[in-house]
């Protein structure tokens, strides 16, 4: 009988995961939210599938790549970037997968950027970022509120130096540089957020 149950149980939290997956319209509609409106149309985006598997949900036609949210994490994080930044992200992906921590993932990239074995872009590249509270997220519709969006510019191996970036948040809104002189060295653009 125990062992009835547990099967009936198991059998039934599949079906549980997939209820709790947006649906792929709902998430290409909130993965666009942080494309700028000129590449939505025809922007690539990743997301999951009922059985929560990693996939392209729909192909593109430009130069931006969007990530659905991830229906496991609380609240809703979501991000587009130039595609000249997927084999980095990619590659973060599958160590991320393999358990690997934040810094095992810095040191594994960095040392592959550095040997060539993964190829940052050679020109400056852009990741946009769109979060939201929980409370503030509906993930049966899609409607968000109070969404708050911040600018990445990826440029690999720039310093302060190179750049006449501060390293650290000098005020709201203003530039800077995070990961100076390394494979991820990136301009953070950080407006203040709303109260």
């Amino acid at each position: 009988m125990k062992t009835k149950l547990l099967l009936l149980l198991l059998s039934g939290a599949g079906s549980i995961f997939a209820q709790t997956i947006p649906s792929a319209d709902v998430q290409i509609k909130t993965a666009l939210l942080a494309c700028p409106d000129e590449y939505k149309e025809k922007a690539m985006v990743y997301g999951y599938s009922p059985k929560g598997e990693f996939i392209v949900l729909r192909k593109g036609e430009n130069e931006m790549v969007c990530l659905a949210d991830d229906p496991a994490q609380p609240g809703l994080n979501i991000s587009c970037y130039h595609k000249s930044l997927d084999p980095f992200m990619a590659r973060g992906r599958e160590l991320k997968k393999l358990g690997k921590t934040f810094q095992q993932i810095f040191d594994i990239r960095e040392q592959e950027v550095k040997s060539g074995i993964l190829v940052m872009p050679k020109l400056p590249a852009t990741l946009l970022i769109y979060t939201a509270d929980k409370e503030k997220y509906n993930p049966v519709t899609g409607e968000v509120q109070d969404g708050y969006e911040r600018s990445v510019i990826y440029i690999p191996f720039a310093t302060a130096e190179s750049t006449g970036l501060p390293t650290k948040p000098v005020g709201p809104g203003l530039p800077w540089i995070m990961d100076a002189g390394t494979h991820r060295a990136h301009i953070m653009i950080d407006p203040p957020k709303k109260k």
